[in-house]
C-alpha cells in the first residue's frame, strides 16, 4: 500500500513516485515468474482525475523460467507499462447502484492508500509467454533419450525395433550362429 495523501483531490493534479519493493511469492504464471525477493522497481506517476485516480508508468523486473519445450532454465529483465484508474469508494458505489455488474471488482483507494502490488501483479504476469522459449526455433527434447535437440549432433539417431519383431530378431541371430559354425 502506498499513500497518496500528498495527491489533491482537484483534478488534474499529478504526483510522480519511484518505488522498489521486494517481489513476494507466486508472481508469475506456471514457466515464468518474477524472481521471488528480487527488486521491483516502479517509476509511476498519480494523477487525480474525477473517478480517482489514475496511475501511470513502468515497472521493472527480473525473470526465471524454463523453455516450454527443452525446458532449461531462461531468465530475462523486463520492462512493462502499467496504466490502471483506481477509484474513489463513492466513485465505485455510483458505478454500482447504476448497475455496472463488474464495479465490485474494481481497484479502489481506501483511507488514502493505493494497494500497488495487483497493478503491478496484472502488468507483468499479462505481458509473460503461457509458452516461454530459450530460441524462438527451439526443437525441444529427443524422446528417446530425453537430450535438447540443439546440443545434440545433427546425424543424432535411435534405432527403434517394434517389439513385435522380437522373435524375428532373435531367429535372425539364431541363423546367423548356425551359418558361422557351418
Amino acid at each position: 500500500m502506498v499513500s497518496i495523501v500528498d495527491l489533491p483531490r482537484q483534478e488534474g493534479s499529478i504526483r510522480h513516485h519511484d518505488y522498489v519493493f521486494e517481489t513476494p511469492q507466486d508472481f508469475g504464471i506456471e514457466l515464468m515468474e518474477v524472481i521471488p525477493g528480487s527488486e521491483l522497481r516502479a517509476d509511476l506517476s498519480f494523477q487525480s482525475v474525477q473517478e480517482g485516480v489514475l496511475v501511470q508508468g513502468s515497472v521493472d523486473a527480473q525473470l526465471q523460467g524454463r523453455c516450454s519445450r527443452c525446458l532449461i532454465d531462461l531468465h530475462d529483465d523486463v520492462r512493462e507499462s502499467v496504466a490502471e484508474l483506481v477509484f474513489y469508494p463513492e466513485s465505485a458505489k455510483a458505478l454500482e447502484d447504476e448497475g455496472d455488474e463488474e464495479a465490485h471488482d474494481l481497484p479502489l483507494i481506501e483511507d488514502d492508500h493505493i494497494d500497488l502490488e495487483p497493478i503491478l501483479r496484472d502488468a507483468l504476469v499479462l505481458s509473460m509467454p503461457f509458452t516461454p522459449l530459450c530460441e524462438p526455433d527451439c526443437d525441444g527434447l529427443c524422446q528417446e533419450c530425453g537430450e535438447r535437440w540443439n546440443d545434440l549432433p545433427a546425424d543424432h539417431a535411435h534405432e527403434f525395433l517394434d517389439p513385435r519383431f522380437d522373435g524375428l530378431a532373435t531367429l535372425a541371430a539364431e541363423l546367423e550362429v548356425k551359418e558361422n559354425n557351418a
